[in-house]
């Protein structure tokens, strides 16, 4: 069976300022895949993520295609399009703390053009039932534990059933129990099908789920073998 291709990046060079940040870049994620980002703090990982979510000019590159969009030429007005296919997982949570985190997706919704109040409660009722969420839907982002905030986070990022998950150390709030259970989450959306991309400087998450590993060191963007 023939994989879409989800990112395309051949020989590819980014820059913030006129300063290179990363350069020979080739990567390549077909629907389906899982594949890991390493690096030290300031290696280019979010420099990285920002380019594929069409945060950053690409300055040179034979190739720079996501979700069959070329970014070296995509026009301000389709770059909305793009990100509406991908969902975003942060370290941080970013739920907003002023309402419910049934609100919270809500919110998600309403801002990418979804009108009809059931519609919107029946998806919202979907992916909490994917993610496995049990707590109170009324309960705001503080009154929730790291992982059930993270558990919302990533039901957040899976409204608009996207194609491809971003997610910038997933983990990196979380003790080791309530890791593995993200962990395992993000293994059963794979295996339903969805591609991801994991940035982690987690080595033990990166032991516990399959997956080419590319790191991202002293401005050079390469794959590392496995341990």
């Amino acid at each position: 069976m023939f994989n879409m291709s989800i990112v395309k990046i051949i020989n590819a060079e980014l820059q913030i300022d006129g300063r290179k940040i990363l350069n020979d870049i080739n990567f390549n994620l077909d629907e389906g895949e899982l594949k890991f980002l390493i690096g030290k703090t300031g290696s280019g990982k979010t420099t990285f993520i920002n380019s594929i979510f069409g945060n950053l000019k690409i300055n040179r590159s034979e190739k720079f295609e996501v979700l069959n969009y070329d970014l070296r030429t995509i026009s301000d007005k389709d770059i909305p399009y793009l990100r509406r296919q991908i969902g975003f997982v942060f370290q941080d949570f970013k739920l907003l703390k002023d309402r419910s985190i049934y609100n919270n997706l809500v919110f998600v919704l309403k801002a990418t053009g979804h009108k009809n109040n059931s519609e919107i409660k029946n998806k919202i009722n979907e992916v909490f039932n994917l993610v496995g969420i049990e707590t109170s839907i009324d309960k705001f982002p503080d009154e929730l534990s790291g992982g059930e905030q993270q558990r919302i986070a990533i039901s957040r990022a899976l409204l608009n059933s996207p194609k491809l998950i971003i997610a910038d150390e997933p983990t990196g709030n979380l003790d080791p129990e309530t890791s593995l259970e993200i962990i395992k989450l993000f293994q059963t959306l794979n295996k339903l099908g969805t591609s991801i991309i994991i940035a982690t400087h987690d080595y033990n998450l990166i032991k516990k789920l399959e997956g080419k590993v590319y790191k991202c060191e002293d401005g050079s963007f390469f794959e590392v073998k496995r341990k």
